[in-house]
C-alpha cells in the first residue's frame, strides 16, 4: 500500500489553526525559558496579548500553567520572570543533607514539631512494633540555599531509639544520628511517589499557593540486619523539584 506522508502548506496552516492560541503562546514562552537566563523579565500580559492576537485571559492561562510547572516565577507587583532550574534529586538511599551537598546547595532544616504518637495498625506493621506502641514523630521543613523545598515527617520506634530525640540536637542529619548513636546503617528502602495538591498549611510553609501540584514521597527504610527503621512522608514543591531514577535491565 502506498502512503504519502507529504504535507501541503494548506495542511500545515489548517493544523496550526487547530492548535489553541494559549498552547502556541505557552510553547513560545517555554522556548524562551530554555534560551534566556533565570531572572529574565517576561513581556507583560498586554504585550503578549498584542503579539499573539490573544485575549488577556488566554495569556494569563499560559503564564499560570508555566508557573505551576516551575518554568516561570510570578512576583506580585513586579511581573513574571524566568525561574531558576528545578532542584534535582536522584532516587537513592541517601539523606536530604547528602543530596543537597552533592549538588552544591547548602541544606538546612527547621524543626516544626517533634513528639510521640500512638502507632495504629498500619504504622505498627511498617515499624514492626505492637499496635498502640509509642512512635517518635519528627516533622521538619527542608530548605536549600534558604529556599523551602519540602516538608518531611519521619516516624521511628521510640522503644528501639530511646534517646533519638535528644541526639537530633547534636546531629544535623537523622541518618548520621542513627549511624553514630545506634550503629544502624540503612541498606534498602521502598519509595513511592504520588501527586497531591498543596493544602493551606503546606502552601504557607513552602511559600507557594494553595492547590499547587506537589510531589508526595513515602519511604520505608530497612537496615542491614533486615529490620524496619523508619517510615517517612515528604511533600515537595512540584514547581521546584524533580526526581531522577537510574534504571538498568537485567539479562540473567
Amino acid at each position: 500500500m502506498n502512503t504519502d506522508f507529504s504535507r501541503t502548506k494548506d495542511d500545515v496552516e489548517v493544523h496550526t489553526a487547530r492548535v489553541p492560541k494559549y498552547y502556541r503562546l505557552k510553547k513560545h514562552l517555554l522556548d524562551m525559558t530554555q534560551t534566556l537566563p533565570p531572572g529574565t523579565l517576561v513581556p507583560a500580559e498586554r504585550t503578549l496579548a498584542i503579539e499573539f492576537d490573544a485575549s488577556r485571559t488566554t495569556v494569563r492561562l499560559a503564564l499560570q500553567e508555566l508557573a505551576a510547572e516551575g518554568r516561570l516565577k510570578r512576583v506580585q507587583g513586579k511581573g513574571t520572570f524566568i525561574a531558576m532550574p528545578k532542584v534535582t534529586q536522584n532516587l537513592q538511599l541517601t539523606s536530604y543533607t547528602e543530596n543537597m551537598r552533592a549538588q552544591g546547595l547548602e541544606p538546612t532544616s527547621q524543626l516544626l514539631d517533634i513528639g510521640y504518637v500512638t502507632a495504629d495498625n498500619t504504622l505498627a506493621r511498617l515499624l514492626d512494633i505492637s499496635a498502640g506502641g509509642r512512635v517518635l514523630r519528627i516533622e521538619r521543613l527542608r530548605l536549600a540555599h534558604g529556599e523551602p523545598t519540602a516538608i518531611e515527617t519521619a516516624h521511628l520506634s521510640a522503644k528501639r531509639f530511646p534517646t533519638l530525640r535528644r541526639s537530633l540536637v547534636k546531629y544535623a542529619s537523622l541518618y548520621a544520628a542513627l549511624a553514630e548513636v545506634y550503629d544502624v546503617q540503612l541498606a534498602e528502602a521502598e519509595e513511592t511517589i504520588e501527586t497531591s495538591l498543596a493544602a493551606p498549611r503546606e502552601a504557607c510553609l513552602l511559600g507557594t499557593n494553595v492547590g499547587l501540584p506537589m510531589l508526595m514521597l513515602s519511604r520505608h527504610s530497612i537496615d542491614t540486619s533486615g529490620r524496619p527503621v523508619e517510615w517517612v512522608r515528604s511533600v515537595y514543591r512540584g514547581d521546584r523539584y524533580k526526581f531522577i531514577a537510574q534504571l538498568r535491565r537485567s539479562f540473567d
